[in-house]
C-alpha cells in the first residue's frame, strides 16, 4: 500500500498535462500512486495519459464513459485509491520539486494528523505571482498541529482541494465526497476542517496554481456560478444535523457570505444582467442561515454583509459604485483620458457596423498588410475556384499596392471603404492579429492561419523571456486573439503550443497549412520553373541558407558564417541562395554585403522575394538554424541541415518548445568546419539524413496533404464536409527536386 494516492482529474488540458504529470513523477519521494481520471476529455489528453501509464507503473488511468465534472471525477479516483493519504491535483497545475518528501516528513513528525495543509504560489498567465494569503497562518502553526475549534482563523486557509493531504480513512469515515457543479471544494473543505481533530501545516510552496486566462470554468461568466448556493446549502444542512458543531456556524457563515460577495463582484463570473438575481439569492441565504448574534467583520466586505439584511440590490450596487469611483478619482486624469479615447475609437467602428453582415464577403490580410501572401493567399485563391460567389477583398498597405496582381480587389487601412468592408465582412482571414480597434461582430468568423510551426516561444510563453518580448504587449496581443474562431494547425505539436501560448476562445482546426499545398503537390516541372524565376543556372545544385533572427543581439542579426566563403567552398556546379528573416530584410542584408555578392554572382539574394514557396521549391537542400521554414520545407522531403552553433544562447534568450539539435530533420553542425565537411563529403544527403527527415515529416507534416486550402474553404467557410487531413495524401511521396543527379563539392554525382 503506497503512502500517497495522488488523484488527477483531467479534462481539456492537453497543453499542460505533461508538465503536471512530470512534476509528480519526478518527485524525490517515490512511494505513491497516481490515479489519473480522464473525464471524457475530447482532446489529446486520453492518449497522453495512456502513454504515461505504459511508461510508469505508478500511473493508473480511469477513462470515464461520460463527462461528469471535476467533483465527481475526483470521487471516481478516490474509490480506486489505496494510499494512507489522498492528495488531489488539478491537471493544469503542478507540484514543486521536493514537495512529497517534505509532506511525508511533516506527517511523520506530527504522527499522522487528519489533514496536512501546504502553501501554493499563484501563477498568472502574464507571469508568476506572489505567495498565498495563507502563508502567515501556515507559519504561525509551527511544526505541531492545530484544532480549528480552538483556532477558527484557520478556516481562512485557501478554499481548494489541492493544497491538502487527507488521511484516507478520515476522509472515508466521514463520507466526504465532492458534489457536482462549481464551487464543489467549499462543503468538503469546510466539513473536513471542522471535523478534524488535528490539522498540520507546512509552510512550504507545494503547488504552482495556474491562473489560466481562458479555459478555467470559474472564470467563465454565466448562470453556472449560481451553483455556489446549493453547495453552501449542503454544508449548512450538514451542520444542522450536528449539534456538536454549532460552534462552527458563525465562522462558516461569515466565510460563505465572503465567498458569495466575492463571486458577485467578479465580471468574469456573474454577468451584469444576472447580478440582481445573484444578490437576491445571497440575501435569501443570509435570511435562512444567519446565526443568532452574528457580527460581520470590521472590513469593507463586512460593510457589504451588513447591507444584506436591509438593502435592495439597487442600494447595494450604488454603494459599491460610489466606493469604486472614489478609488478611480485618485488615479489621475491620464487614465480617464485614455479610457475616453478608447471608447471614441470603438464608437467610430460601431457606426460602420449598423448594416448586416454580408455572408458572401471575406476579407484577407497577411504579414501586417504586406500583400497577397502566405496562407491567406492560398485560401483566397482556392475560394475563387470552388466558391466564386464569395467576394474576397484584401487589406494592403499603400506602399504594397504596386505588388498586387491585376484583378485583386483591395482596400488600404484607414480608408472609408476599409471601414465599410471590415464592418460587413463575415469571414476574416489573417496570419497576424487584426488591429485592436476592429471589434468582432456577432456572426463573423475569424480564421487565424499563423505563420508556421512554432519552435521558439510565442505569445504568453514569452512572459518568461523578458528580452525576447521586448516591444511586445502580450496582454494586448491575447486580447486581440480573443476574436479568433479557428486556429489552423499542421500538426499536433502546433495545436498544443497554440492552445498554451494563446489562452483564448478559439477552436483548433486540423486543416494543414494552406501555403504548403504547393509544396506537397510539387513536381520536377514546378521546381525547374521556380529555379528559372530565381535565375539559377541550369544543372546546378541549389543550397538555400535561411537563418532566423537573434533576440539576444541588437538588431536581431548575427553573422553566423562567411557567405562568400561558403559559396566558394560549395564548389562548381552549386548555387547558394540566401533568404534572411523578413524582420531583417531592411538594412541588415546590405550590412552583410548581400547586394554586392548578388551583383557579382557569388550567390542569389532571395530575401526580398515575396513568395517564399518559390524559394523553397528551387532548393535541393535547406541549411538553417532555427527558422520555422524547416517545417514547411520538410514537405518536399529534401535534405535539411541544422547549423546550431549558438543553440544554448538562442534558447536562453528566446526559449524553445523542444531541442531541435536532438530531434533534428537532418544532420546538425555546430561550427563552420562541420558544416563545410557535411557538404564536402556528401554526408548532407546520406541515408541517415533521410532517416531523420522521415521521422521529422511524420511529426510535423502530419496534416499537410495538399488539400489544406480547400479544407479551410469547404469546412470553415462553406460549412461542407471533407475527408480528414492526411487521408488523401497517405503514402504520398513528394516529387523530386530536379530530374538530374545532385553533385557534391567535387562534382561527384549522388
Amino acid at each position: 500500500m503506497p503512502r500517497f494516492s495522488i488523484i488527477v482529474p483531467v479534462f481539456k488540458v492537453q497543453g499542460f498535462l505533461r508538465e503536471c504529470l512530470d512534476s509528480v513523477l519526478g518527485q524525490s519521494y517515490t512511494d505513491f500512486e497516481v490515479i489519473a481520471v480522464d473525464d471524457r476529455s475530447p482532446d489529446g489528453c486520453p492518449a497522453i495519459l495512456d502513454g504515461y501509464a505504459e511508461r510508469d507503473a505508478r500511473v493508473r488511468v480511469l477513462h470515464l464513459a461520460e463527462n461528469v465534472g471535476l467533483g465527481r471525477a475526483r470521487n471516481a479516483g478516490l474509490a480506486e485509491a489505496s494510499g494512507d493519504y489522498v492528495l488531489f491535483l488539478d491537471s493544469d497545475d503542478h507540484y514543486t520539486p521536493g514537495l512529497l518528501e517534505a509532506v511525508a516528513a511533516r506527517l511523520a513528525a506530527t504522527r499522522d494528523p487528519d489533514i496536512l495543509v501546504f502553501d501554493h504560489v499563484r501563477t498568472h498567465w502574464w507571469g508568476r505571482g506572489g505567495r498565498s494569503s495563507s502563508a502567515d497562518l501556515l507559519a504561525a502553526a509551527g511544526t505541531g498541529t492545530v484544532s480549528v475549534r480552538e483556532n477558527p482563523e484557520y478556516l481562512h486557509l485557501f478554499l481548494v482541494a489541492w493544497n491538502k493531504a487527507y488521511r484516507r480513512d478520515f476522509f472515508l469515515r466521514h463520507e466526504l465526497a465532492y458534489a457536482p457543479g462549481l464551487y464543489e471544494d467549499a462543503p468538503v473543505t469546510y466539513r473536513s476542517m471542522v471535523l478534524a481533530d488535528r490539522v498540520a501545516c507546512l509552510e512550504r510552496i507545494g503547488v504552482e496554481y495556474r491562473q489560466r486566462r481562458q479555459g478555467a470554468i470559474t472564470r467563465t461568466p454565466g448562470r453556472r456560478h449560481f451553483d455556489i448556493f446549493p453547495q453552501y446549502e449542503s454544508l449548512f444542512a450538514f451542520l444542522r444535523q450536528r449539534p456538536d458543531l454549532a460552534w462552527a456556524c458563525p465562522p462558516l457563515f461569515e466565510r460563505a457570505l465572503d465567498h458569495m460577495l466575492f463571486v458577485l463582484a467578479r465580471e468574469d463570473r456573474v454577468r451584469l444582467g444576472h447580478r440582481p438575481d445573484f444578490y437576491r439569492a445571497i440575501r435569501s441565504f443570509h435570511a435562512r442561515h444567519v446565526p443568532e448574534g452574528f457580527v460581520p467583520p470590521d472590513s469593507p466586505r463586512g460593510k457589504e454583509m451588513r447591507l444584506l439584511a436591509t438593502a435592495s440590490y439597487e442600494s447595494f450596487a450604488a454603494a459599491r459604485v460610489l466606493r469604486e469611483l472614489r478609488g478611480f478619482a485618485g488615479s489621475g486624469k491620464r487614465r480617464v483620458t485614455s479610457a475616453v479615447g478608447r471608447r471614441a475609437g470603438r464608437a467610430l467602428y460601431a457606426a460602420r457596423s449598423r448594416r448586416p453582415l454580408d455572408p458572401q464577403l471575406a476579407v484577407y490580410s497577411a504579414f501586417s498588410h504586406r500583400g497577397v501572401l502566405g496562407d491567406p493567399a492560398a485560401i483566397h485563391a482556392k475560394a475563387g475556384q470552388i466558391a466564386p460567389h464569395m467576394k474576397g477583398v484584401w487589406v494592403v498597405r499603400e506602399d504594397a499596392v504596386d505588388t498586387l496582381a491585376p484583378g485583386i480587389d483591395f482596400v488600404t487601412p484607414g480608408s472609408r471603404r476599409y471601414h465599410e468592408v471590415m464592418a460587413r465582412a463575415t469571414y476574416w482571414v489573417n496570419n497576424v492579429n487584426w488591429p485592436g480597434a476592429l471589434a468582432k461582430r456577432p456572426g463573423s468568423v475569424h480564421i487565424h492561419t499563423h505563420q508556421g510551426t512554432p519552435l521558439k516561444y510565442m505569445a504568453a510563453d514569452l512572459l518568461a523571456k523578458p528580452g525576447a518580448r521586448h516591444g511586445f504587449d502580450v496582454p494586448k496581443m491575447l486580447w486581440r486573439a480573443d476574436r479568433w474562431d479557428h486556429s489552423l494547425v499542421a500538426n499536433r505539436h502546433s495545436e498544443l503550443v497554440w492552445e498554451r501560448a494563446y489562452p483564448c476562445h478559439f477552436s483548433s482546426a486540423r486543416t494543414g497549412s494552406p501555403r504548403n499545398d504547393v509544396l506537397v503537390n510539387a513536381n520536377a516541372e514546378a521546381t525547374e520553373a521556380a529555379r528559372a524565376r530565381l535565375g539559377v543556372p541550369a544543372g546546378h545544385t541549389v543550397v538555400l541558407y535561411a537563418p532566423t533572427r537573434r533576440d539576444y543581439r541588437r538588431g536581431g542579426h548575427v553573422d553566423r558564417i562567411d557567405l562568400a566563403r561558403f559559396a566558394r567552398d560549395l564548389g562548381a556546379g552549386h548555387t547558394l541562395v540566401v533568404r534572411l528573416h523578413p524582420s531583417l530584410a531592411k538594412g541588415i542584408a546590405r550590412g552583410m554585403g548581400l547586394a554586392d555578392l548578388h551583383r557579382r554572382g557569388v550567390l542569389i539574394d532571395a530575401t526580398d522575394e515575396p513568395h517564399v514557396e518559390d524559394v523553397m521549391l528551387a532548393a535541393d537542400v535547406l541549411v538553417t538554424d532555427y527558422s520555422a521554414l524547416m517545417f514547411d520545407y520538410a514537405n518536399l522531403d529534401r535534405p535539411i541541415v541544422i547549423h546550431a552553433d549558438d543553440w544554448a544562447a538562442y534558447t536562453a534568450s528566446r526559449g524553445a518548445y523542444f531541442d531541435i539539435t536532438a530531434d533534428a530533420p537532418g544532420h546538425v553542425s555546430r561550427s563552420y568546419r562541420e558544416l563545410a565537411w557535411l557538404f564536402d563529403s556528401g554526408t548532407w544527403q546520406d541515408a541517415e539524413s533521410a532517416r531523420l527527415r522521415r521521422g521529422f515529416r511524420e511529426r510535423f507534416c502530419e496534416f499537410d496533404d495538399g488539400l489544406a486550402a480547400e479544407r479551410v474553404v469547404r469546412t470553415l467557410m462553406l460549412g461542407e464536409g471533407m475527408a480528414e487531413p492526411g487521408a488523401a495524401g497517405a503514402g504520398r511521396v513528394p516529387g523530386p527536386a530536379t530530374a538530374r543527379p545532385l553533385m557534391d563539392a567535387h562534382g561527384r554525382a549522388h
